[in-house]
């Protein structure tokens, strides 16, 4: 497959500049999808000059993507008319991808505009999380899109699953024998999946104030990440068994406690300072309105239901404008049994965290150190896993290239993320759960781990 048309709807948009367009610039450069054109799409008043700066400056100075960059053209479209998207598909060659860089709600409504649209033999369309507002949404946007193309062409992509990433928790899994049988309830007394951002709002009002952090970060990124964590072993990374084997746990998952406030927190930054800058309240951000009450930290405690890890709270926790970034994944193994009496200093869990962006790998655990033999000091292993070939949206944008589903979810997966979260997102919306405030730059709250 030689010819192929990329369109991005919502191409002035923030997620097309920060995000897609540099990945899909290393793709390329990388020798990936040769003869793409590439259109954009939105309702801004560009012309092709202005897009194709936009996409040299993201691009970088490849020569390939540098003629993709010179080719790109520019359409006003109005995505929820149907005779712009017929306009729009008219000037693709070859097999389509669209990939729609839009907000839950405009999203549903231009597949609903695409109804009436004939297209293209072998179409794949691409969406970026949150996949709907809420499992009933998430269903019939699912039942909506197979209308339009077959499910395994609908491709729901999470750059939080960019292969290596996968695949350093894959291969950490399930190729050590050192690792592997010590992950189960019998062994492991919590796990944390926590992302910290040193980042305030950033000029993101238009989506986040209507998303917070439970459906930007928990809902879709750090429940996939759980669902990698825990899943049983595949037998292949094929895409079906891979993706069932993930399903399986993510069916098996719940709030830890019937009462979402004991099992749910949410909070929002108020001014202070952050890596020296002076930041407004939340509430003051230009574009907020602060009566919607959106979170922009958010944290839930989860159990997992399986034979495996039945027992084990999971704490996922996301929070912007937080002083001490953190983007890891931390496994707790329980105290040993008994220490020997005259051993002294075994205070410290052993605990095995794995860090994503930049990707590492540390064990922390006790030993006999310097001077008194007696005493047991906490000392660290760390390594480093190695960079992927492309950047996480370069590698989900060749799947979807490739026809490779593997790294999209699927629509029941999808569907039960937002299962799992909807009894803590009812209680917050019912006032059960009171917004905290935290200031920003600080460490903002947390819950005691059950």
């Amino acid at each position: 497959m030689t010819d192929q048309t990329l369109i991005i709807l919502g191409a002035s948009g923030d997620l097309t500049g920060r995000l897609l367009l540099p990945g899909l610039g290393a793709l390329l450069t990388a020798g990936h999808v040769p003869g793409l054109t590439l259109i954009g799409a939105a309702v801004d008043d560009w012309d092709d000059a202005r897009w194709r700066e936009r996409v040299h400056e993201s691009f970088g100075d490849g020569p390939v993507a540098g003629e993709v960059a010179d080719r790109a053209r520019y359409l006003r479209t109005d995505v929820t008319h149907a005779d712009d998207l017929r306009r729009l598909l008219g000037e693709a060659r070859g097999s389509v991808v669209i990939f729609f860089a839009l907000p839950p709600a405009v999203t549903a409504r231009a597949c609903r505009a695409m109804l009436d649209v004939d297209l293209p033999e072998g179409t794949r369309l691409v969406l970026e999380k949150p996949f709907g507002t809420g499992s009933a949404a998430a269903a019939e946007l699912n039942a909506l899109l197979t209308r339009l193309v077959p499910e395994e062409r609908v491709h729901r992509v999470d750059h939080f699953l960019g292969k290596s990433t996968v695949l350093n928790i894959l291969g950490l899994r399930f190729a050590n024998r050192i690792f592997e049988p010590l992950l189960s309830n019998a062994h492991v007394a919590s796990v944390e999946i926590v992302f910290d951002e040193d980042l305030a709002l950033e000029n993101r009002a238009g989506y986040y104030d209507h998303a917070g952090a439970l459906a930007d970060m928990i809902q879709s990124h750090l429940l996939q990440i759980l669902g990698l964590l825990t899943m049983e072993p595949p037998f292949t990374l094929g895409a079906a068994e891979f993706r069932d084997r993930k399903a399986d746990v993510l069916r098996a998952t719940r709030p830890w406690s019937d009462d979402p406030a004991e099992c749910s927190l949410r909070a929002r930054y108020t001014a202070g300072e952050l890596g020296g800058r002076k930041l407004p309240s939340y509430a003051d951000e230009p574009g907020v309105d602060p009566d919607r009450g959106t979170e922009t930290l958010a944290e839930l405690i989860v159990a997992v239901d399986t034979w495996r890890w039945a027992g084990v709270p999971f704490r996922l926790r996301s929070g912007k404008a937080i002083g001490n970034r953190r983007r890891e994944a931390v496994i707790t193994f329980r105290k040993p049994p008994r220490v020997p009496d005259g051993l002294l200093g075994c205070d410290q869990p052993d605990r095995l965290r794995i860090g994503f962006g930049p990707d590492r790998l540390a064990v922390d655990f006790n030993i006999n150190g310097p001077g008194d033999p007696f005493e047991l000091d906490p000392v660290t292993l760390a390594a480093e896993f190695g960079e992927g070939d492309l950047p996480p949206y370069g590698e989900v944008l060749r799947g979807v290239f490739e026809d490779d589903p593997t790294l999209s979810v699927r629509a029941d997966t999808a569907e039960q993320c937002w299962r799992i979260v909807e009894p803590v997102t009812g209680a917050w919306r019912a006032g059960k759960v009171p917004l905290r405030e935290y200031p920003a730059g600080g460490s903002g709250p947390t819950l005691p781990l059950p």
